[in-house]
């Protein structure tokens, strides 16, 4: 029998150890289902305080310094980067980008694996896909990284991996956001397991299935998947009513920004 001065220390430290098991058994199982980060908590007054309209910048010339950066903000096209066999090829952005001085930013990776040599989808992989996009948080007025990737249904695991490899390297303070396709929204809910603030659903160039998904919106069911419920992408050029004021808008053209097609979408949004 042990002493008693010994047993109660015994016990003590027993009861410590059962504690962290137990909390740690919840942290994890919170992870599992996307929730109880704390780096989450901390990125989503980031997400909060982004405008409700951003437009998207892709890969040319954009002067947008005639923004209202208190209504608008800029998700830009900042680094392309192409999976090719073992090797990860990242491409920073060539085209400039001009906004006034308090825009809220999001830095955007796409991500392409390449069709003549497909990507090994390794656990290294996945964490040098991370580190380079992790390296855009460090840019100027950086609220937020998205991650543009098409993954298919052999790749999910993937991009799972990914995004929780890369959600561990951003800062505490930098959200995390995903483009989805629509089918993502709606299909087996996935997408609320993966450590990230939002998945923006792009509504536009949609194929054969955009009838049903935009029906099912403008009887405002909205989407299985939660995170995918407060914002939407559309394009300029494929307009559509009855969308929810209250999603942020992330809107893609395919011209390029100017003063009147940024006041016909504020206009339009405000409707």
């Amino acid at each position: 029998m042990l002493p008693r001065l010994t047993r109660r220390k015994f016990w003590t430290t027993a009861i410590a150890l059962v504690l962290l098991s137990l909390s740690t058994t919840v942290l994890v199982r919170e992870i599992k289902s996307g929730t109880g980060l704390p780096e989450r908590r901390a990125a989503s007054n980031q997400l909060t305080s982004l405008p409700p309209v951003i437009l998207w910048a892709w890969e040319r010339p954009e002067n947008l310094l005639f923004i209202d950066p208190q209504k608008t903000g800029v998700a830009f096209l900042a680094k392309t980067v192409y999976l090719r066999a073992d090797r990860v090829v990242a491409r920073p952005r060539l085209q400039p980008l001009n906004v006034p001085e308090n825009t809220k930013l999001v830095a955007v990776a796409r991500i392409e694996s390449d069709r003549f040599e497909p990507p090994n989808l390794s656990e290294l992989v996945s964490k040098n896909v991370a580190s380079e996009i992790s390296q855009l948080a460090k840019l100027p007025n950086i609220a937020m990284v998205q991650v543009d990737f098409d993954a298919t249904l052999s790749e999910r695991e993937f991009y799972r991996r990914l995004l929780y490899e890369l959600r561990r390297q951003l800062p505490e303070s930098t959200g995390l956001s995903i483009t989805a396709l629509a089918s993502w929204c709606q299909g087996d809910n996935w997408l609320d397991q993966l450590p990230v603030d939002e998945a923006v659903p792009m509504l536009f160039r949609m194929g054969v299935e955009k009838r049903a998904f935009l029906a099912q919106l403008a009887a405002a069911e909205g989407f299985n998947s939660r995170i995918c419920r407060d914002s939407a992408g559309i394009s300029t050029d494929e307009p559509l009513v009855g969308l929810s004021a209250k999603k942020r808008l992330y809107v893609f053209n395919p011209r390029g920004w100017s003063v009147g097609a940024v006041n016909q979408l504020m206009e339009d949004h405000h409707k």
